[in-house]
């Protein structure tokens, strides 16, 4: 008998997975660790892979992201306009074939980077949340 302690849940919309952060920090210091590379390939051919597929991966996830933050603005605003341009070009860019080398890892990791600086223009932020504080005087 196998039990199992995941479950599925049906979201087509995406709705739960626009509440959870993205897991940033580690990544963007993978970036940068591979973007530091110079020279010949010092690592095995199924490590650059395994870095590629990482960085495939949250490219992914980030480029879903910029994507629904678009979504929630007129279609003819500006940082809507360069969203679309960058998230054009990750698609193009992800569906190249990965390739256990420096040369491809940095593609991606450049991927991740322009993604992220996408994310961050302003126009794409989500709304602050404010609270409201009511001071009380005696």
């Amino acid at each position: 008998m196998h039990t199992s302690s995941h479950t599925v849940l049906y979201d087509p919309d995406g709705l739960i997975e626009a509440e959870l952060p993205l897991h940033r920090e580690p990544y963007e210091c993978l970036v940068k660790a591979v973007l530091a590379w110079t020279g010949e390939d010092t690592l095995a051919e199924r490590d650059y892979e395994q870095i590629g597929l990482q960085l495939t991966g949250h490219a992914r996830a980030v480029a879903s992201d910029v994507r629904r933050r678009a979504n929630q603005l007129p279609k003819d605003s500006g940082p809507r306009a360069l969203a679309d341009v960058v998230l054009r070009e990750a698609e193009g860019r992800l569906s190249a074939t990965l390739e256990g080398t420096v040369h491809c890892v940095q593609r991606r990791a450049r991927l991740v980077r322009a993604l992220y600086e996408r994310l961050d223009l302003r126009g794409l932020q989500p709304p602050l949340k404010t609270s409201v504080r009511t001071a009380w005087r005696a």
